[in-house]
């Protein structure tokens, strides 16, 4: 804005545009990767271990028997089912940053853009 005209529009910043730039995913961190697929894999089996304590209820609700042991089974469903996809979740992120890890350096890695 001018001293000479008080009413001339200001200049406003002009609007910034994003740039791209294209990354290239070359190594992965291999404790990172299982323990975050151990987690992810645990939160999948705790709901699917819901589920089949739901299925082993409804189960024995339909045969008329004993309600106990199919909770006492969907019990260990709850507790069981979590615990093993995490684990399987945890090893299977490892290898699987392994694995790419060692073919990123062949081929060069993931490219990818960011903005």
């Amino acid at each position: 804005m001018s001293t000479g005209n008080p009413y001339e529009t200001p200049n406003v910043a002009q609007s910034v545009t994003p740039t791209r730039r294209t990354v290239t995913l070359k190594r992965l961190d291999v404790m990172s990767c299982g323990t975050m697929l151990g987690v992810l894999y645990a939160f999948i089996g705790l709901i699917a271990g819901a589920l089949v304590t739901l299925m082993a209820l409804a189960g024995m609700a339909a045969q008329g028997g004993d309600a106990l042991a199919g909770l006492i089974g969907g019990i260990g469903a709850i507790i069981l089912m979590p615990l093993f996809y995490g684990i399987a979740g945890f090893i299977g992120g490892i290898i699987g940053a392994l694995l790419y890890n060692l073919c990123a350096t062949f081929v060069g890695g993931i490219k990818f853009d960011l903005e």
